[in-house]
């Protein structure tokens, strides 16, 4: 019982991810669909990202759950249709083609942004009017420090089907995120945002339950027993003064051993990783404009401002000014 606090105080990798992310929903709407009827989107960045909102296409994914009655579900770079029954949710990540319809043989007539621009509120309507199919689905996205995460966990496409473990809690998230688009009473757009940064992470999170054995790269890593060890020290100590030596050392490996294993599941070296999450973590904090330069560096582990200043221009692109000053001339046009 004495160790048990402590092992519940230390910071996984994946909550830690979790922790970092800031999603926003936007262009949710209800598809009200009747046979025979198909749709199509051939690229994401461009059929569903509203004019109004000036989102890079990098910042984008999409979700959609069937709520009701049945369909085929076509992805690009998987061979054969996919049969979706009610309950059934997914999320694809950005430039992923896919095709919906009633039945294999139907061809699609409209594109997802078609149908959306046709639509009276928020719902919309297609279809030949036989065996009717409703979809609840939208955009999503991601503010900048939430993007190299995301990327580690999002592959191309999720679906979990509804008898699959967690989907009850996804479906009630969905269907409580499309009421509150659809009412837009007081604090709806806050309570949207919230509820899709949850729905994200239970998507994610069901995946990851559902085959953490066939994950490649950093989930790999992360359920790999030497490297996850060390990634979960380095994530619960972002600001520790850390060495090869000393991750080395928390996975029980040699120095020399743990640096070509580390390259090789993750694609960097051990200190390109750590100072890429430090500046994930600054963005993080820039973004909350109450802290000093000083407390921001020291929170990620540097002594000084200026050491700190030279880091994330290097891996970011901009000082930490000009940062928040892009960061909020963008929201503020959007």
């Amino acid at each position: 019982m004495s160790i048990r606090p402590q092992l519940e105080a230390t910071l996984d990798p994946i909550t830690d991810v979790f922790k970092t992310m800031h999603v926003t929903a936007f262009g949710l709407h209800r598809l009200e669909a009747t046979a025979p009827w198909g749709v199509r989107q051939e690229n994401q960045t461009e059929e569903i990202t509203l004019a109004h909102r000036k989102t890079s296409p990098a910042d984008l994914a999409h979700f959609a759950m069937l709520s009701r009655g049945n369909c085929w579900l076509s992805v690009d770079g998987i061979p054969d249709p996919i049969p979706l029954t009610g309950g059934d949710c997914f999320l694809l990540a950005k430039g992923t083609s896919i095709v919906m319809r009633d039945s294999p043989r139907t061809r699609p007539k409209w594109t997802f942004r078609e149908i959306g621009a046709s639509a009276n509120g928020n719902v919309a309507l297609c279809g030949g009017g036989g065996a009717p199919t409703t979809i609840v689905c939208g955009s999503l996205s991601f503010d900048r420090a939430s993007l190299k995460p995301i990327t580690q966990l999002l592959p191309s496409f999720i679906l979990m089907k509804a008898d699959q473990a967690r989907t009850l809690a996804l479906h009630n998230t969905v269907q409580a995120l499309a009421s509150e688009m659809a009412e837009q009473a007081p604090g709806s757009e806050v309570v949207a945002t919230r509820l899709a940064e949850v729905l994200v992470i239970q998507l994610l999170r069901a995946h990851i339950a559902s085959e953490p054995g066939r994950n490649r790269g950093w989930l790999r890593a992360v359920f790999d027993p030497q490297m996850g060890t060390a990634l979960t020290a380095i994530h619960d100590r972002v600001n520790a003064p850390w060495t090869v030596e000393s991750m080395a050392e928390a996975a029980g490996m040699s120095r020399s051993a743990f640096a070509a294993r580390f390259k090789e599941l993750l694609g960097e070296t051990p200190l390109e990783y750590v100072t890429g999450w430090r500046m994930q973590k600054a963005m993080q904090l820039l973004q909350q404009r109450d802290k000093k330069l000083i407390d921001v560096a020291r929170s990620v582990g540097y002594e000084s401002d200026a050491a700190f200043s030279k880091a994330f221009k290097r891996v970011v692109g901009a000082n930490p000014g000009e940062y928040l000053k892009r960061g909020f001339e963008s929201t503020g046009h959007a």
